[in-house]
C-alpha cells in the first residue's frame, strides 16, 4: 500500500478501527483485574491533522471531519468511548490531533493496566518513544511487529488484547496476517487478537481471511466499505478480524458499521459486514 499513516491520520478507516478498538479496551475495563494491550505496528502515537502530509490527502475531512454531528442515541452510547479519547487528546495537544492506536490505548488505561507499543521503522520509533516517555504504565519498544506478536505473549497479567496493524507494504502481508494470528492464538488462546486490513479487492480479502473459518475459537470479521469495490486499485474499504471477541460486540458492530457507513460513504456508497466465523461461525 506504500503506507505512512501521516498522510492517512484521520481517514475513514482510523475512525473504524479506533472506534472498534475503544470498545474491546472498555470490555477489558469491565474487570478489576488488570490487563495489557500490544500495540505491534504503533507508529507514531500522534499525528497533527494541519500537517504538510495530512493537508496533501486531506482524507481526514472524509473520516473524523464527518463525526461532528451526533449519531443517533444508540450509536453515540457505543461510540463514547472513541469520542472521549478524542476529547482528551484536543484537550492536551490542540484542536487538531489526532491519536494513534497507541494513543487511544493509553488514555483507556488504568494505573494498574499495561501497554507495549511497538514500531520498526527507526524515526517512528524515536518520535512514539518521545512522546511516550512520561507514562509509567507504556512500553515503547524498536522491534518488527510480527516477531513483537509472538514474543511478549502470553502477558503476564493473563489478560489482554493484541492489535496487528501492519503497513501492508510487502507482497503476501493479507495472507501472512490470519496466518500468524492463528499461530499466536496457540500460544495465548485466551487472548483477544484484533487484525487490521484494507481492503481493495473483495475476492482477495475472502480468499485471504478463509482459514479464520477453521479457527478454534470465535472470530468477528468486521468491515466498512465507502466506495464501491469495484475498482481494486483504490482503498474501497477496511476491516478489522477480532479473535475471542467480547461477546456483545457481533451485535454492537452491527449497530456501528451501518451508521459510519452511512456517514462515511463516498459518492453513496456505503456498506458493513458483520459475520461470525471460527469456532462459533
Amino acid at each position: 500500500m506504500n503506507y505512512r499513516h501521516a498522510f492517512h491520520a484521520g481517514n475513514f478507516a482510523d475512525v473504524m478501527k479506533h472506534v472498534l478498538l475503544a470498545r474491546l479496551i472498555d470490555y477489558l475495563k469491565r474487570k478489576d483485574t488488570p490487563f495489557r494491550v500490544i500495540d505491534t505496528h504503533a507508529g507514531i502515537g500522534l499525528y497533527d491533522l494541519q500537517s504538510e502530509q495530512a493537508r496533501r490527502t486531506g482524507e481526514w475531512g472524509e473520516g473524523v471531519g464527518r463525526l461532528d454531528a451526533p449519531f443517533a442515541p444508540d450509536v453515540e452510547a457505543l461510540i463514547t468511548p472513541y469520542r472521549a479519547v478524542l476529547a482528551a487528546v484536543r484537550a492536551r495537544h490542540g484542536a487538531d490531533a489526532y491519536p494513534g492506536s497507541p494513543a487511544v490505548a493509553r488514555e483507556m488505561l488504568r494505573p494498574a493496566d499495561r501497554a507495549v507499543a511497538v514500531e520498526l521503522h527507526p524515526t517512528d520509533h524515536a518520535k512514539l518513544a518521545e512522546r511516550f516517555m512520561s507514562a509509567t504504565n507504556v512500553k515503547v519498544m524498536h522491534l518488527d511487529g510480527w516477531t513483537a506478536l509472538h514474543a511478549l505473549i502470553p502477558p503476564r497479567e493473563r489478560r489482554g488484547l493484541v492489535l496487528v496493524d501492519p503497513p501492508f507494504e510487502t507482497p503476501g502481508e493479507m495472507e501472512r496476517l490470519p496466518a500468524e494470528l492463528l499461530k499466536a492464538l496457540r500460544k495465548w488462546p485466551t487472548g483477544i487478537f484484533a487484525g487490521w486490513y484494507p481492503i481493495k479487492d473483495t475476492r482477495a480479502v475472502d480468499h485471504a481471511l478463509m482459514p479464520l473459518a477453521d479457527a478454534p475459537r470465535p472470530v468477528l470479521r468486521l468491515e466498512l466499505l465507502v466506495d464501491s469495490p469495484d475498482n481494486p486499485n483504490r482503498l474501497n474499504g477496511c476491516g478489522l478480524v477480532v479473535i475471542n471477541p467480547p461477546w456483545p460486540l457481533a451485535d454492537e458492530a452491527a449497530i456501528i458499521l451501518p451508521a459510519l457507513a452511512e456517514r462515511l460513504a463516498r459518492a453513496g456508497h456505503g456498506a458493513s459486514r458483520c459475520e461470525r466465523m471460527g469456532a462459533a461461525g
